[in-house]
């Protein structure tokens, strides 16, 4: 073994399988791994990567590997990019502030995320400017945001904003807008999409608030976007050289139908192999996001599908790429809100974006799903049954409407619910 291939392997050895996002110590460790690999510059990154897919390599080496994939990238740019990070908050004001014992879900989000992007840009032709916008918070996080960046030494790097002091206005995106309390994230990232365009930059990439995406990756989105001049690339969490790392998703059997409908009702999208809608690691060209805020169509959390639609219809070229996910999900509003709502919101946000968007999907999946299917208690009747048709299907017939037509679903829901209203009589 070289001197190089001993240091990168006593890195292996020593490498934790545990990371705690809440734990500024876990921050710093994994950025002193991944710079001790950056510098073993004889070694290669699928050098690297090979010793990732080790069944029993480390989580902390794996994470390390994606990170000095990015950085050996950035650093070889040879042109500036100014890339606009974009993240909406309701709610975060735990994840905002230092982990404490009062506050055991502190993530000290925002300060990690400018540390993060200051190591990916450092020495570099890239800058970045970060855009928190407060989607109507009833908890102050921008207000805690701004108390965090008064003495902070970047700044003048970050702008807080707020969706309330952007609302009403009778022209632009958010022009159906009555008030944020009529955006559900959507409206927040627009209303930060809009102010990054107003300062130039060349691209812009949104994420969560929470630390769950290291934003140290940046380089795995500005790789394709750069070198292949792809103008969307979408993070893919499902991608086996993906990591991630997620709670035990519990939902019933169910869960089968309500994708083989979204499957339809997306049918653009998932026939073109994008199967992680809802990643928060996304990267827009600034054409094709002045092509989007022509005419948003939907302002919750379903906003992802829109984009897709409409990146689609203007015929830009989209990309998928792998990378490192860790669940933050402790604080998360769609523990609090159900996973049947966070579904019903994704089902007809997706069925109001492929309609407004007039893009290929399945009309009577469409017209079905809004006849019958009108909240999340609708999703309650059947999350907990499977039709004859879908139990033994493969996850690729997941969607055909030759296995389970549109017809057929629609008279089930129909028999579904008709044995409800028995039951409840």
């Amino acid at each position: 073994m070289t001197a190089s291939e001993i240091i990168a392997q006593q890195a292996f050895e020593d490498a934790s399988d545990f990371f705690d996002l809440t734990e500024k110590q876990h921050q710093q460790r994994l950025l002193r791994l991944a710079n001790i690999l950056y510098c073993l510059t004889d070694l290669t990154t699928d050098y690297y990567k090979q010793l990732a897919s080790s069944d029993n390599c480390p989580l902390e080496f794996r994470l390390a590997v994606k990170l000095v994939e990015s950085k050996r990238y950035v650093l070889k740019l040879n042109r500036p990019v100014l890339v606009g990070v974009v993240f909406a908050m309701w709610g975060e004001h735990n994840r905002l502030k230092k982990k404490s014992p009062l506050n055991p879900n502190g993530e000290d989000s925002l300060r990690v995320k400018i540390e993060q992007l200051n190591w990916i840009t450092m020495g570099s032709m890239v800058d970045w400017h970060l855009y928190p916008v407060d989607d109507g918070c009833p908890d102050n996080s921008a207000g805690i945001a701004e108390q965090i960046l008064a003495d902070h030494p970047d700044k003048n790097k970050v702008s807080v904003l707020r969706l309330v002091d952007a609302l009403p206005v009778s022209e632009g995106p958010l022009k159906n807008l009555a008030s944020a309390d009529d955006s559900r994230k959507g409206g927040a990232i627009i209303l930060g999409c809009q102010q990054a365009l107003t300062d130039n930059v060349d691209c812009v990439m949104y994420t969560d608030a929470d630390n769950s995406v290291h934003l140290g990756q940046l380089g795995l989105l500005l790789k394709p976007y750069v070198s292949e001049s792809v103008k969307v690339v979408l993070g893919n969490r499902k991608h086996p050289d993906s990591i991630l790392v997620k709670q035990e998703e519990r939902w019933g059997v169910g869960i089968k139908t309500l994708r083989h409908m979204q499957r339809m009702i997306g049918r653009a999208i998932f026939s073109n192999n994008i199967q992680d809608t809802q990643a928060a690691f996304k990267l827009y060209d600034r054409e094709v996001i002045k092509y989007i805020l022509a005419e948003p169509s939907v302002y919750d959390f379903s906003f992802d599908t829109d984009w897709i639609f409409a990146a689609m219809k203007g015929e830009y070229p989209l990309l998928t790429v792998p990378f490192a996910f860790i669940d933050s999900d402790e604080e998360s509003a769609s523990l609090t809100q159900g996973p049947m709502t966070t579904w019903y919101t994704l089902l007809r946000g997706l069925a109001t974006a492929a309609k407004a968007r007039d893009i290929d999907h399945n009309h009577e999946m469409v017209r079905i799903f809004e006849d019958h299917i009108h909240s999340h208690a609708d999703l309650e009747l059947i999350i907990d049954d499977l039709p004859e048709q879908l139990r033994d299907i493969e996850e690729v017939d997941i969607g055909d409407p030759l296995i389970f037509a549109p017809r057929e679903i629609e008279h089930w829901l129909v028999e579904k619910k008709q044995v409800d209203v028995e039951t409840l009589s």
